[in-house]
């Protein structure tokens, strides 16, 4: 549920076929590295937390806590753009005459919200019931992605293709597919996911490495799938980053003669989407829980709901962070750049804690005294080292600016000035907040 997005697919596949290399290179040196990285690590580390447990562990409460934060803040700009996605697919549920609700600032504000706000109340509740959301959104994956391709399919068969080899080429000016490689990364990370709710998995040694196993089969097949088909049923210059699922899906369908099928199949990619804001939403909120509870970040983000004891705290002010970040970014920008900008910023703060996790196995593999874990030291400084280039290489190209960015000196801004900001407030927290913190709470248990 949580790797395999389909919301990431039409901004990459806007930049043509030549995005399937990329897809089939960063499943090869980041996808499977970053499988042998979780399963290594849950095995040497078990427990709550994750990224900021594993990162603490190897290299000191700093990096725990700064590889545990980027994890953290990315999702308040990702979680945002999983709801702009909700709005811009749930429109078309309500027919044609509704579809330009979707450009409507005020409207997908307001839905957001509303969206966000119910997936915090159910998670709130607690993972009993709030997986059932994730359970169905893996359900509406599933049939969205099926319905996708299978269109795609019968299209090319009855009418062909206007895709050809030339588009598979790398372009004459790469500028735009530079920013599409960063975005594949972050797209299929995912899989530590599991791990940050560790102490919440029943028997997690038996669950996980399967998991992560039939996770990647099936998430790396869907996304190459995923982005051939939108390639065959429309033209990458008219793909919405916001709409180009149902977009492509609408036009295969009134060529196939099955226009009907447009509205259900967008209650499933609504049903889908919602099911991975709400997985994003509940993991990452339980890295201010632990933080809370190592006094680096107020202790109140530590405490659990009295009744279903899940971090409610963490989760409410998640989600009112992600609300303002939307409320700001679409003053005087469109509904599409906001989505870009949010994911763009996301992006490099979610690949800097798998900087954290390719280096704990580059020195796991060099140190004799480390241990046997459930790899070879060979394996590991292999899936390290592969894994740690390619995540360097994909922070560095989402500076570059995605075709929907109308100022590239706000857009640098934004992320330049913005991912200092977010590191910079981690050592506040940290080398300020948490040492002041730390001996009142100890003089206060004496």
């Amino acid at each position: 549920m949580a790797v395999f997005n389909l919301n990431v697919v039409p901004s990459i596949a806007a930049n043509g076929g030549v995005t399937v290399w990329l897809w089939l290179v960063s499943l090869l040196l980041f996808f499977w590295p970053q499988g042998i990285a979780v399963i290594e690590l849950a095995h040497r580390y078990p427990g709550e937390g994750g990224v900021y447990l594993w990162a603490k562990e190897v290299f000191g409460d700093f990096h725990g806590f700064l590889s545990g934060w980027c994890y953290w803040t990315n999702n308040m700009m990702y979680v945002p753009t999983v709801m702009l996605y909700f709005v811009g697919v749930s429109v078309f549920v309500l027919g044609p005459s509704h579809q330009s609700l979707a450009e409507n600032k005020i409207f997908t504000v307001a839905a957001s919200f509303v969206l966000l706000a119910l997936l915090v109340v159910l998670n709130i509740v607690g993972l009993g019931v709030g997986k059932w959301i994730n359970n169905l959104g893996g359900i509406g994956t599933m049939i969205a992605a099926i319905t996708l391709v299978a269109l795609g399919v019968i299209v090319y068969f009855r009418f062909g293709s206007t895709v050809t080899a030339a588009d598979f080429r790398i372009p004459a000016n790469p500028r735009f597919v530079l920013n599409s490689f960063g975005v594949i990364c972050f797209g299929l990370v995912g899989l530590e996911l599991a791990s940050v709710m560790g102490d919440e998995i029943r028997d997690p040694e038996r669950t996980l490495p399967g998991a992560v196993a039939w996770g990647g089969v099936l998430s790396g097949l869907l996304y190459i799938a995923a982005t051939l088909t939108l390639l065959i049923a429309v033209s990458k210059n008219d793909i919405s980053v916001l709409q180009g699922i149902v977009q492509a899906v609408n036009h295969m369908a009134d060529r196939v003669g099955v226009a009907w099928i447009v509205a259900p199949f967008a209650l499933m990619l609504s049903l889908s989407i919602a099911g991975i804001g709400s997985a994003w939403l509940a993991g990452s909120a339980r890295i201010p829980f632990v933080a809370g509870l190592d006094s680096y970040l107020p202790a109140w983000l530590g405490k659990v709901h009295p009744r279903y004891l899940t971090p409610y705290p963490a989760l409410i002010v998640h989600a009112v962070i992600s609300m303002a970040l939307v409320a700001l970014n679409s003053i005087g920008a469109g509904v599409q750049e906001t989505f870009q900008k949010l994911l763009s910023l996301a992006v490099v703060l979610q690949l800097v804690p798998f900087l954290y996790m390719f280096a704990a196995l580059l020195k796991l593999a060099l140190n004799p005294a480390a241990g046997k874990g459930r790899y070879s030291n060979r394996v590991l400084f292999l899936a390290g080292a592969s894994g740690l280039v390619t995540t360097v290489l994909g922070i560095a190209l989402a500076f570059f600016p995605a075709q929907q960015i109308t100022s590239l000196p706000l857009y640098e801004l934004w992320m330049f000035g913005g991912t200092a900001f977010f590191i910079g407030l981690a050592a506040f927290f940290f080398y300020v907040y948490g040492r002041r913190k730390t001996p009142q709470e100890a003089a206060s248990r004496i």
